[in-house]
């Protein structure tokens, strides 16, 4: 394709905003629409956060500031219309951020992906969590160009890492109660949680003891988890992400109680009663950098991330939530 014919594509784009899933062979247009590439921009996502803001948290409140500005800089450069929540955290004023793509034909009906940009204490958090808050940055500049049935909700969450996990000051926590509040139908969360670390390295991938005869001791695959309540919608998102990807996925609806099932944000909507799965590389079960100082930059696997972000991107484009 010549130049003039991609200036016209481009300019198609924006004058319609209303490209539907079901086109594949334009989803895969836009992945190739930007000059700079998806694994290039993963990569300036995630060190423009962990390594030039570093860790980001309350005790480091102009990080947090930081990072928040970043996030919302992107989203007002994709032409979104930035809305925040905020709140007081121990003394100090934070912040959930969030926008919208209004569905076309259900919008009212709620797809939200969420990441929180907080870092636990004494980590950079390269993995934990700007791995997440670039995977949500690069889905969102998508579907900036693409209208789906279903209004599709980008947040990001502060105050997911301790003091505040499993509380009532726990960012998503906030944000999931004044959604229940609002009535919102949320038909589906789906938290970004560490989406960087992959090995194809024999016994590079551990599990809890109960787990490990039935899945990869490789950890060279995505997994989507959730709560028996959200099976469903798990094997709906799993199947739209098979459908559009050839990389590995594991799954598992099972019991909250289990170790590592609910660590992220996607506990607080199952908390008010929404469905809600977890994409993740499965954190400290194959990551020895989790919760360190040295969970930087260049331990992610940036390729490999941008398969998994890729495969999201199509399979939110596709995904059909039955009753």
């Amino acid at each position: 394709m010549g130049l003039p014919g991609f200036i016209l594509i481009c300019v198609i784009l924006t004058w319609s905003k209303a490209i539907f899933p079901e086109n594949v062979p334009a989803m895969a247009q836009i992945l190739n629409a930007s000059p700079t590439t998806l694994t290039d921009r993963l990569r300036n996502h995630v060190f423009h956060l962990a390594q030039k803001i570093g860790q980001r948290n309350i005790s480091h409140p102009h990080a947090l500031n930081d990072a928040a500005a970043y996030i919302r800089n992107e989203w007002s450069d994709q032409g979104y219309e930035v809305e925040a929540q905020y709140y007081h955290a121990k003394g100090v004023k934070c912040e959930n951020l969030e926008i919208s793509r209004t569905g076309r034909t259900k919008p009212r009906e709620i797809i939200l992906v969420g990441a929180h940009y907080d870092t636990v204490e004494g980590s950079p958090g390269a993995n934990d969590n700007a791995s997440g808050i670039a995977a949500l940055l690069e889905l969102s500049r998508f579907f900036a160009a693409i209208e789906t049935e279903r209004t599709l909700r980008f947040v990001a969450f502060t105050n997911e890492e301790p003091p505040f996990f499993f509380g009532s000051q726990m960012g998503s926590a906030v944000y999931a109660k004044r959604a229940k509040a609002r009535n919102e139908n949320i038909r589906l969360m789906i938290s970004l949680e560490m989406l960087g670390s992959y090995s194809d390295k024999p016994g590079s991938q551990s599990y809890p003891p109960f787990l490990r005869h039935f899945y990869p001791d490789r950890a060279n695959f995505i997994a989507m988890v959730a709560n028996r309540a959200s099976r469903k919608e798990l094997h709906q998102l799993v199947m739209a992400f098979k459908a559009h990807s050839d990389f590995p996925v594991e799954s598992l609806a099972t019991f909250e109680f289990v170790p590592g099932v609910a660590l992220s944000d996607h506990l607080s909507f199952w908390r008010e009663g929404y469905p809600a799965a977890m994409v993740t590389d499965t954190a400290f079960y194959r990551y020895e950098a989790y919760h360190t100082a040295n969970d930087t930059p260049e331990k992610l696997n940036y390729p490999a991330m941008t398969q998994v972000v890729e495969g999201l991107f199509h399979a939110l484009g596709a995904l059909k939530l039955s009753k």
